[in-house]
């Protein structure tokens, strides 16, 4: 019977050791201190043919691919950082990952390259054929995939991490805590830097202050109308996504360089920095159950990376939040011009020097299939960022700050004209101006958070949802037709009193809602 089928989850599921034994490792130079053969998970390829028909093949001769690696030593694992220090083990429900301090004072991480899901299940069903399919499903990532991923980041321009693959010796104690070394004993993981605080440099930020999380950077930016998020940086980062099929965009994936804002002098501009590219090169819907399982009405955001582009909704649907507030005020003329950049800037040689950083073992596997895909996607990127802009178009949202903001919206049968002062900036108190168009957007929502809003409505047209959060909010419209507002968020709009229970305001927080 299939593996995944069996009555209970096998008890020894994953390789013991990365390590090759001598008599498996190629031909060449053998194993030393300082090297090791190994492999990523060559449990996922021990599968038949009728398994691989039916789960997929995904990248199971990848993860069984012998690659040859360094052997960690964090006495010397970043040159120039010094010994390394374990400070912090953490990781999600899936991989291991261990914050690690230079003697400089720079953070750096490693995260397992294979995962065990097994604690997304409920309790009741970790021992039964269900674990052995949801550990199975790991095989659909590229565990090498974030190798190819920073020349195209460079030659975007967009910042990024430099990840090295290592291999943690069976017997290391060196990891800062028993549960630490018992995690990461013998197996593959990735190193790079950790852009967090003020230590860490990006040679594409030279300006950055620090780098700080996506929460945090949405603090400052509802503290004060001076603080922007630099969106056509960002924009280039999300086709980037796009590009290499990097669907899990959540804004947890996100950290932000803070830099001065050269527009608004004592402000703040963010700099959008991807992180964990784990999901690159994904390749989930080659099997007939799994191609059923990923379809739109089941698990749709797992999806496959082909030779052309597909369910774009589904593809960035776990970046829409960081879309909402990061690309805004983008037109469909920028959503052009960042994708005529983005071919401008990846040529074929550039493609080709990304593929190229995976091991050659794994190139000979995949590259040139890889190489082909990317230059299909490359190429159709102009009318992807179309798509794209559409699908953002649709519902966009305009939010304020924590202090009082004035909305003025001039709304006519074909657009809508949305302002947004605050009196905190002086004169020149506009911060956001954007006209929305019928023919593309169905429904249109404010924000106004903190602060005693103002919300003045002119004319009747396009649809729009009133959010004012907290403060005594005041909202003035012309006419009330096709205008909304939210029952969770309007606890101190001038607007009547629920008269349900179900009905009640509370105040509307922003920062909780994704």
């Amino acid at each position: 019977m299939l593996g995944v089928a069996g009555g209970c989850a096998r008890r020894h599921y994953f390789q013991a050791d990365a390590r090759l034994p001598a008599a498996a490792a190629p031909a060449g130079p053998t194993a030393t201190a300082d090297s090791v053969w190994a492999t990523a998970g060559r449990q996922y390829n021990r599968h038949g043919k009728l398994y691989k028909l039916l789960m997929g093949p995904h990248h199971r001769a990848v993860w069984a691919a012998p690659v040859r690696v360094p052997v960690l030593h964090l006495a010397g694992a970043v040159p120039g950082a010094g010994p390394l220090t374990a400070t912090k083990l953490g990781g999600g429900f899936q991989s291991t990952s261990l914050t690690l301090e230079g003697a400089n004072g720079k953070p750096y991480v490693i995260r397992s390259l294979d995962k065990d899901p097994l604690h997304i299940l409920p309790s009741f069903l970790r021992k039964t054929f269900l674990a052995n399919g949801l550990r199975d499903a790991t095989s659909a990532g590229n565990p090498y995939g974030a190798l190819a991923v920073p020349p195209l980041a460079q030659a975007l321009g967009v910042p990024h991490t430099h990840p090295r693959i290592l291999y943690v010796p069976l017997d290391a104690d060196n990891m800062g805590s028993a549960e630490a070394n018992e995690r990461l004993r013998g197996k593959l993981v990735l190193l790079e830097e950790k852009y967090n605080g003020a230590k860490v440099h990006s040679p594409l930020l030279p300006q950055a202050r620090k780098f700080v999380s996506d929460e945090d950077m949405r603090k400052h930016l509802y503290a004060d109308p001076r603080n922007r998020i630099d969106q056509p940086a960002l924009l280039r980062a999300r086709l980037l996504d796009v590009l290499i099929g990097d669907w899990d965009r959540h804004a947890g994936q996100w950290q932000w360089g803070e830099l001065p804002n050269p527009g608004r002098p004592g402000g703040l501009l963010f700099v959008a920095v991807p992180k964990d590219r784990d999901q690159a090169f994904f390749r989930a819907s080659d099997g007939a159950l799994l191609w059923l399982m990923t379809r739109k009405f089941t698990v749709r955001h797992f999806v496959t990376f082909k030779h052309e582009y597909h369910d774009i909704p589904a593809l960035t649907g776990q970046g829409r939040y960081v879309d909402q507030r990061g690309l805004n005020a983008l037109t469909r003329r920028d959503f052009a011009a960042a994708a005529s950049f983005a071919v401008a800037h990846l040529p074929d040689s550039t493609l080709a020097r990304a593929v190229r950083q995976l091991p050659p073992a794994v190139y000979a596997l995949e590259g040139p299939r890889l190489l082909r895909d990317l230059q299909s996607r490359r190429d159709a990127l102009p009318q992807l960022a179309q798509t794209y802009y559409a699908l953002k178009a649709e519902r966009p949202v305009v939010a304020g700050t924590e202090l009082p903001d004035h909305f003025v919206v001039a709304r006519m049968p074909d657009s809508t004209t949305v302002r947004v002062y605050n009196r905190t900036l002086g004169a020149d108190s506009l911060f956001y101006q954007r006209t929305f168009y019928t023919r593309e957007t169905k429904r249109l929502t404010l924000e106004g958070l903190g602060g005693d809003d103002q919300f003045d409505l002119t004319g009747d047209g396009l649809k729009l949802v009133v959010h004012a959060g907290a403060g005594q909010d005041v909202l003035r419209a012309a006419s009330h037709r096709r205008l909304r507002y939210e029952p969770e968020s309007n606890g101190t709009l001038n607007t009547p009193a629920p008269t349900k229970k179900k009905e009640r305001f509370d105040n509307y927080d922003r920062l909780t809602d994704e």
